[in-house]
């Protein structure tokens, strides 16, 4: 192991009291120090923000990165996805459904739209390639080296349905040094946690890199509806995903051939039918995390397999790179759950049943399913590497998507046999050509500019064969189209050596979006696209020697037409809706501390106040909650329903506050390094609607993290033990709720206590 150098700040402090006692001067010392003993300085971050390897510190962009220690830490537990959530500035991430189809918030933009076609305006890349659909989005994370947060519009380098920003995931990369990991973890729940990776070379040019993982948890959630009983019936699951990648390296031209694939065999989120206490946004005194009260709990299941494959092929010319980046993505799901989260709401033979807990008017058991879907992306970019003040990249880009989407509805009364059924088909192709250019005027003043045309065009049709409402078979088309012209222009100043300060405007869009999830209706409805212009400044800088970064972003964005999704408020399915105007202003603080030579932290905190302008702009509210909006009526087919006016809310899921605090410690003990990592994630408020009530405005969350541990090595081998911990606090609240029937609730994980073993090779 490296040998750990004493503490700079220590060493002034002996030195200092020294100096008082012998009444010498400390300077001389302190100098002597600074030349003997380099201090230990933070690592430079390396980001492909603007599809180059840079130094994040010098790119225009307000961009985070999770690497190393942290990445680690934060996906401990056998966590989906969602781990990710308030860990970076701005960023939140939620689910409806459980390990899949997580929806990213970005500066409070996001959509909550639940339905299996929707688009979202933070789009996800893993390794280069778009996951346009929800289902995509949710590969599990393992054997990645990086994720960058690129915050603000996107849309003139990376494309479709940006405006908010992009997640970006690079996996590790074949290499031609043998080398590789194991590790495995067990928790709370039975819980076992396993992944690997092993890679080198086959020949001079050619290296591979497997990796693997394997999760598993038992049902652990109990079932006490009455006539429903049954133990350990939801909040398992079997998740498997593997990846293999081959690397060919030639004098002038590289290829990278990536195939992976996914299996979840689980259960859904678990939905808990008037979990909140009427006129608060408090849970039942008498709530436990592993009970419900279902009376389709025996039904509900969730199952999603996948898999994809990419080619980037390079080559290095004079002057130029010529790169071809081709995908292929498909995916299947099929959900089921018992989505009142209570049990009764029905009668049999006119008779009406026990229900609870609570007042449920009605059952709710549904699913949805993909039975098919196929996306092809094709990038052709050509970038030059000229040693002058000019340089550019210019491409084009090509996306195609098939998908069919099934809905389905069960009688829970007659034994969940099925009552309803719809299926969807949605063909998008999507067309787009971009160029850059990066001017350099001085030694420290460089400047940016960007232009991307994108055509986008969705052909939709839904078509009911069996309604529960009593609907009659329906079919129904609708097409929609759009072109836009994305742009951006940037510029990074070098003050000193130490800190540079950045502006950016930049004007993104994203396409219209259909939803006909048309179960209890007949309407197809359609939001036209978005548009989005957004101004930020900001400096990024390294003090104290190297022993601290700080980088501070001021933004303020409008949207015009922003599309909106009203989720439930009269029936079980969504209506897609434009917003008039939309603002937000805020900042974002993203710093990292050397303390000691022993101890590192980071501080990360943003503020991101959002607002709906319309006037006009109101949905229907929830069946039994206490709406704080003003409201008024319109007539229903059962009478006058209430509508809330939205204008002045802000946007659903979209904090106000996020806070992450880490802090990790370091200590040479015998042949190896005890080590320690602490972390603490703050969110405030939320509501879970576009409008504003009691019941469904989740409370701050806060969530501490610990893990420690012993590593060593011996020969070509570093081992590793830890335990760890989850939300140490046990703090369990309200994160999303169904507003449609009864006050019901979803609820975040709770504590999770474990332990790992690891073994690195080289």
């Amino acid at each position: 192991m490296k040998a750990m150098k004493r503490s700079t700040l220590a060493t002034l402090i002996n030195a200092t009291l020294f100096s008082a006692v012998a009444g010498t001067s400390i300077s001389a010392l302190a100098a002597e120090q600074e030349t003997t003993a380099k201090k230990n300085q933070l690592e430079v971050i390396q980001v492909t923000a603007r599809k180059r390897v840079e130094n994040a510190q010098e790119v225009p962009v307000a961009v985070s990165a999770l690497q190393g220690d942290s990445l680690d830490a934060y996906s401990s537990a056998g966590m989906d996805i969602r781990f990710m959530n308030a860990k970076i500035p701005s960023l939140s991430i939620e689910s409806s459904f459980g390990r899949s189809f997580p929806r990213f918030y970005v500066r409070g933009l996001g959509n909550t739209d639940f339905d299996l076609n929707a688009s979202q305006p933070v789009s996800l890349v893993v390794d280069e390639i778009v996951q346009e659909n929800a289902i995509l989005k949710g590969f599990p994370v393992f054997d990645v080296a990086r994720v960058e947060v690129l915050r603000g519009p996107q849309g003139t380098l990376f494309g479709r349905n940006t405006p908010a920003g992009l997640v970006k995931f690079d996996t590790v990369k074949p290499s031609q040094e043998f080398e590789g990991y194991g590790s495995v973890s067990y928790g709370s729940r039975g819980a076992v946690d396993f992944e690997g990776a092993v890679g080198g070379s086959l020949t001079d040019r050619l290296s591979t890199r497997v990796s693997v993982l394997w999760q598993d948890k038992d049902d652990y959630i109990d079932n006490r509806a009455p006539g429903f009983e049954q133990k350990d019936a939801l909040g398992g699951y079997t998740e498997q995903a593997a990846r293999i990648q081959f690397l060919y390296e030639g004098d002038d031209f590289t290829g990278l051939l990536n195939y992976h694939v996914r299996d979840l065999d689980g259960s859904p989120i678990a939905f808990r039918a008037n979990t909140i206490k009427p006129g608060t946004n408090d849970l039942v005194d008498d709530f436990e995390n592993d009970v419900v009260y279902h009376d389709a709990a025996s039904r509900a299941t969730q199952q999603v397999e996948s898999q994809g494959a990419s080619l980037k092929l390079e080559w290095d010319l004079a002057n130029h790179t010529v790169t071809s980046i081709s995908g292929w993505e498909s995916a299947e799901i099929y959900s089921r759950a018992d989505i009142d989260g209570g049990y009764g709401g029905f009668s049999i033979n006119d008779v009406p049943v026990a229900m609870g807990p609570g007042f449920i008017p009605f059952s709710s058991e549904s699913a949805d399913g993909i039975p098919d879907q196929d996306q092809y992306t094709q990038e052709l970019r050509l970038s030059s590497n000229f040693a002058g003040d000019v340089n550019y990249q210019v491409g084009v880009f090509y996306f195609d998507e098939a998908l069919t989407i099934e809905n389905f509805s069960y009688d829970t009364a007659n034994n969940g046999v099925l009552n309803g059924f719809v299926s969807q088909q949605q063909d998008t192709k999507a067309w787009a050509v971009f160029g850059s250019v990066d001017y350099t005027i001085t030694d420290d003043l460089k400047v940016t500019a960007g232009l991307r045309y994108s055509d986008d065009e969705k052909e939709f049709s839904a078509n009911r064969t069996l309604s529960p409402v009593g609907g009659a078979a329906t079919y129904i088309e609708k097409n929609v189209s759009d072109d836009h012209v994305s742009w951006d222009l940037s510029a990074n100043y070098k003050v000193n050596d130490d800190v540079n300060w950045y502006g950016r405007i930049a004007n993104s869009f994203r396409a219209p979006s259909l939803q006909g999830r048309i179960l209890f209706g007949d309407e197809v409805t359609v939001a036209d696209s978005e548009t989005v212009t957004s101004f930020e400044t900001g400096i990024k800088s390294d003090v104290l020697d190297g022993q601290g970064r700080v980088n501070a972003t001021v933004f303020y964005y409008t949207m015009d037409d922003q599309q909106l999704t009203a989720v439930g408020g009269g029936a079980n399915f969504n209506r897609l809706l434009n917003a008039d105007k939309t603002t937000g202003y805020g900042f974002e603080i993203d710093s990292e501390w050397v303390l000691t030579d022993e101890l590192n932290a980071t501080f990360n905190l943003s503020y991101n106040k959002t607002e709906l302008k319309d006037k006009d702009l109101a949905v229907a509210v929830c069946a039994q909650c206490t709406v704080t909006d003003p409201t008024f009526q319109v007539p229903g087919a059962f009478g006058p329903e209430d509508r809330a006016i939205l204008d002045g809310n802000s946007l659903p899921h979209a904090p106000e506050w996020i806070s992450n605090i880490t802090l990790r410690y370091t200590k040479e003990l015998a042949e190896g390094e005890f080590f320690t990592y602490a972390d603490v994630s703050y969110r405030s408020e939320i509501d879970f609607f576009l409008y504003e009530s009691v019941e469904f405005e989740g409370k701050p969350l806060t969530e501490v993290g610990l893990r420690a541990g012993y590593a060593w090595a011996q020969g070509d081998y570093e081992y590793e033990v830890s335990a760890f911990v989850r939300n140490l606090f046990d703090e369990q609240q309200a994160i999303g709720g169904v507003d449609f029937n009864n006050n019901t609730a979803m609820v975040n994980e709770e504590r999770y206590i474990g332990a790992e073993f690891k073994v690195n090779f080289f």
